[in-house]
């Protein structure tokens, strides 16, 4: 604590006047008193001249300081572009994606979300793991031949699904994946007899992760680019709305958190972890090709084949607006890069991603404060105010 400096009252000192005290002398002492001032000038003049020719004494040289060491910037992660210890093994999961499977468990922990189409127009998601493993995911489902292509990019993940159409797994024995499914077996599985059958099955993603025997690829560059600031221009998206046959999706704005809360099939969509539901810090929507497969269902459905390989269009959504973009992808092994107009990357806000794979043929809704706001190529506008 710095104590106040004390102030006393300045008092000149009492000085006897020259002039007064020779008028008390005689010249004699006049005279002395004037040698004498002679004398002390002239030890004053030799005792300067003395310091003046004494010699200076050498200065000290400066001690080597040691430099500051400049801080390494953190190691980002290529998923999902926050600060992370060390690359970590992938964990991919198949999962439901009807109003049965509400609350997903362990899904907001997901580095990336994929959701893609399957028979009869409803979607599935493929989450992808890493930077954290739940340990309880689900439900779980089964895996469809479009996985093949998509997960090719992560190298060789662990894969995690409750099963396949028969004439598919020698498919999905060739891939480039570990298999950890249920048909290799149980362990890591349960059931959870408060839902029921098919959307209660779960999976602990520790031991799945385990059964890959150490040999899962570790993340990689799939072709995300990573920015805290969003790029200049892009169009308001405050709520978007993409749509497949029988299911669709809702993305919502949230001013506060800087995130996309995502609806499913007309409600907010839930997690068991988090009462804030499911957010996306940036939402790509892909569009893609698509055409049968070959594969179906035992009612007959037909399984859509995605094809994420090759080039086409798409809209990036973060912060509240949206840019649209050039996706490519030459082929299976590589990542999927997303460039804007001017050939330059588009940056994604940091956190969990979420790719929504639309049919070319279904562009997305923006849905805007009024129909006058000219939509971005690939969407349309529509003015419905009061939409949740």
């Amino acid at each position: 604590m710095r104590l106040p400096v004390s102030r006393f009252p300045t008092h000149a000192s009492t000085r006897t006047g020259s002039r007064a005290l020779l008028g008390h002398t005689s010249r004699r002492a006049t005279l002395a008193l004037a040698l004498l001032s002679l004398v002390l000038a002239g030890c004053a003049a030799t005792s300067t001249e003395t310091a003046s020719t004494q010699p200076t004494p050498p200065t000290p040289a400066a001690s080597p300081s040691t430099p500051t060491p400049t801080p390494e910037p953190p190691r980002l992660s290529l998923l999902t572009g926050l600060p992370e210890t060390a690359p970590a093994p992938v964990l991919i999961v198949k999962l439901d994606n009807t109003p049965n499977a509400q609350p997903h468990a362990g899904l907001a922990d997901a580095d990336l979300v994929y959701v893609e189409e399957v028979e009869w127009g409803i979607t599935r998601l493929a989450a992808v793991f890493s930077s954290y493993i739940p340990e309880r995911i689900g439900p779980i489902r089964s895996a469809r031949i479009s996985d093949i292509d998509l997960i090719a990019q992560f190298g060789n993940p662990a894969f995690a699904f409750s099963g396949a159409q028969h004439k598919l797994w020698p498919l999905l024995e060739a891939a480039p994946f570990i298999d950890v499914s249920a048909n290799k077996g149980g362990e890591g599985y349960s059931r959870d007899y408060e839902r029921r059958a098919p959307y209660n099955y779960f999976g602990d993603g520790s031991v799945l992760l385990e059964r890959a025997d150490g040999q899962a690829s570790i993340s990689q560059d799939i072709g995300f680019m990573f920015g805290d600031q969003a790029p200049p221009g892009g169009m308001p998206a405050l709520k978007v709305k993409a749509e497949w046959p029988y299911s669709k999706m809702k993305l919502v704005y949230d001013p506060i958190s800087g995130l996309y809360d995502v609806w499913m099939d007309g409600d907010p969509a839930q997690s068991e972890e988090d009462d804030g539901g499911q957010q996306a810090a940036t939402v790509v929507i892909q569009y893609v090709a698509q055409r049968d497969s070959g594969f179906g269902d035992r009612g007959g459905g037909s399984t859509p084949l995605i094809e994420t390989v090759g080039t086409g269009t798409g809209l990036v959504l973060r912060d509240g607006r949206a840019w649209p973009v050039q996706w490519s992808r030459p082929d299976a092994q590589s990542g999927t890069s997303y460039t804007l107009a001017d050939g330059s990357p588009m940056p994604f806000k940091p956190g969990q991603q979420w790719i929504l794979l639309v049919n070319k043929d279904r562009p997305v809704k923006f849905v805007q404060p009024s129909a006058s706001a000219t939509p971005l190529p690939g969407a349309s506008a529509s003015a419905l105010p009061s939409d949740p």
